[in-house]
């Protein structure tokens, strides 16, 4: 039987983890681990300045003090008795969509799982496309998402993935769906998501986001298909190498 181990950056105890949880467990033998509590846009932190520690919450679920790379790197090396077969992150409460990715533990956690040759699978619903459309994220959303994780991780149990290279998904959190599109990352366009206000003192403090998302219009991206009602499956390479950089400072610097 399959090892499965699931994940997330939204917490051991967020909704989206309950679905993914169930989804996976007719397809093996599924492990959580995951962070005690919300670490959102940690991106690809690892906790090196202090000890972990483990707590085991149910059969076969831990959470963890730390990021959801750490969740996956004790996963794999200490908790589970063998390497998984997959490792599905998720289901994150909102999109994690072009620029995103960078700062996504979501994403974070299935990039640390394609670095130990695992196949991996970052799901998001997406709640908060401001375009065409305002989709916001109803109960039966992660339920919905929580299926589509299943066909895609049987696809991947079967099939496997191309070499260092795992799926970003995102879902749109709407009724219906219009279907799936293979998808290129797209780009965002930021707005002044930094706000400054004042403690009762007169001290400044600042705080980081709270825009509303702006994105550069172009086909076959990630937020093109999720803003039409699609749902986005994009490949993401490891190397992140520029070739054609390469060529062109070979070509035109003398260093």
């Amino acid at each position: 039987m399959s090892i499965i181990l699931v994940t997330n950056d939204d917490g051991i105890h967020s909704e989206g983890i309950t679905a993914l949880y169930r989804a996976m467990d007719s397809l093996g033998e599924v492990y959580v681990v995951a962070p005690e509590r919300e670490q959102s846009a940690v991106a690809h932190a690892l906790t090196l300045h202090r000890p972990l520690k483990v707590e085991k919450t149910g059969a076969k679920i831990y959470a963890i003090n730390g990021t959801p790379t750490d969740c996956v790197i004790l996963g794999v090396n200490k908790i589970l008795h063998k390497k998984p077969a997959l490792i599905v992150s998720g289901i994150n409460k909102g999109g994690n969509l072009g620029d995103d990715i960078t700062y996504s533990g979501t994403v974070a956690a299935a990039i640390e799982g394609t670095l130990l040759g695992i196949p991996s699978i970052a799901i998001s619903l997406v709640r908060d496309i401001k375009d065409n459309g305002d989709y916001s994220v109803k109960p039966s959303g992660f339920k919905k998402a929580a299926g589509f994780a299943k066909r895609l991780a049987e696809t991947v149990l079967k099939k496997g993935l191309p070499q260092d290279t795992l799926l970003n998904v995102n879902i749109p959190g709407i009724q219906k769906i219009k279907g799936v599109k293979l998808t290129k990352q797209g780009k965002r366009i930021y707005d002044n998501s930094v706000h400054e206000m004042s403690d009762p003192r007169g001290r400044k403090h600042y705080w980081i986001g709270g825009g509303a998302p702006l994105w550069e219009q172009g086909q076959d991206t990630d937020f093109d298909a999720v803003n039409k009602g699609f749902i986005s499956i994009t490949p993401v390479h490891l190397d992140l190498t520029n070739y054609n950089a390469i060529k062109y400072l070979k070509k035109n610097w003398r260093i």
